[in-house]
């Protein structure tokens, strides 16, 4: 069987991927887990500048899920090149980059200091940092400013872009179709929903934020709307995140239309899920008699799944079908 997908000219062994924010590098879940079972470890958002992020507290628990406000706290992208960029030679897997900007300027020059170093495969843009621009609106609200920022990024780097979508749109659609025709490899979806929880007995909101972004399987069924909406959209890899926690989510999220899965809250709880996630699919593949993956990629839609080549599966070849 060939659990690998393909995004762009990056091959990952198999469709998980440790989301952005969960998981840094890997290393603090090395000594406990074997990260070379994700297809891929998504890196912590980089900006351009240090920022300390927001006042505590940036977290709060949610029934099936939590609210987090973190505000990208990091050590700006400089920093990151001296101290951290050589340690990725040490990551048993595929490494992401993720690059927030304020700027669509500062979105192209993060991602080209991020082109090239070690075991990086992909560039995602964390495009729900807002605009100062365009008076503080998101960069992935709008379909021109998304566009501008894919296309940026695509003019000064060789690695695939894959920009990263946020549910809180009236449709995702148009703004996923202007994704791929500035030239994006592949699109992540959903990011965080916005969201609030309010401490009863003090009568205050429990982040200092107020607000927060909402992860965890409580969003899943708007993730698994959106890869279906955005599935019967657009012709690039979908990357599925928002609430897998157990292999029938993920299988979910695949039948809908995703090519990969982004895990990210679920690591929290449960170090293993990628692995079980792995072993799910795979027992999937074996049940429906599937050689590569991509044949499980919108198996929910008639006539749409199983197409070679299609939705990130390889061409199969003498060598993949051996």
């Amino acid at each position: 069987m060939d659990t690998r997908v393909v995004i762009g000219s990056a091959v990952l062994r198999n469709p998980t991927i440790a989301a952005s924010g969960c998981y840094n590098r890997g290393a603090e879940f090395g000594a406990i887990v074997d990260v070379s079972r994700y297809g891929a470890v998504t890196l912590k958002s980089i900006t351009r500048h240090p920022r300390l992020g927001n006042d505590m507290p940036r977290i709060a628990t949610t029934p099936a899920g939590m609210l987090n406000a973190i505000g990208l706290q990091g050590p700006g992208i400089e920093y990151f090149l001296t101290h951290e960029a050589p340690k990725l030679t040490s990551v048993p897997t595929a490494v992401i980059a993720s690059v927030a900007g304020f700027t669509v300027d500062e979105f192209a020059d993060v991602a080209a200091a991020m082109d090239g170093l070690p075991n990086v495969v992909a560039i995602e843009l964390d495009v729900s940092c807002p605009n100062v621009d365009r008076e503080g609106e998101c960069f992935a609200a709008e379909a021109t400013s998304l566009a501008r920022v894919v296309e940026a990024v695509k003019s000064r780097v060789k690695l695939p872009v894959i920009p990263k979508l946020m549910p809180n749109v009236a449709d995702l659609k148009p703004i996923a179709r202007a994704a791929q025709e500035a030239g994006a490899d592949a699109v992540s979806l959903i990011n965080a929903v916005r969201g609030m929880v309010i401490d009863v007995v003090r009568a205050r909101p429990m982040l200092a934020n107020r607000s927060g972004g909402l992860t965890g399987p409580a969003i899943r069924p708007i993730a698994v709307h959106a890869i279906w909406e955005v599935a019967q959209t657009i012709t690039i890899p979908i990357i599925g995140i928002g609430g897998v926690e157990k292999g029938s989510d993920a299988l979910e999220f695949l039948f809908a239309g995703a090519t990969a899965i982004g895990i990210g809250t679920a690591n929290f709880r449960d170090p293993l899920v990628h692995v079980k996630v792995t072993e799910a699919i795979e027992l999937e593949m074996q049940r429906r008699g599937a050689s590569s993956v991509g044949q499980l990629t919108g198996l929910a839609h008639p006539g749409f799944a199983g197409k070679p080549g299609a939705r990130g599966a390889p061409v199969a070849t003498k060598e993949t079908q051996a």
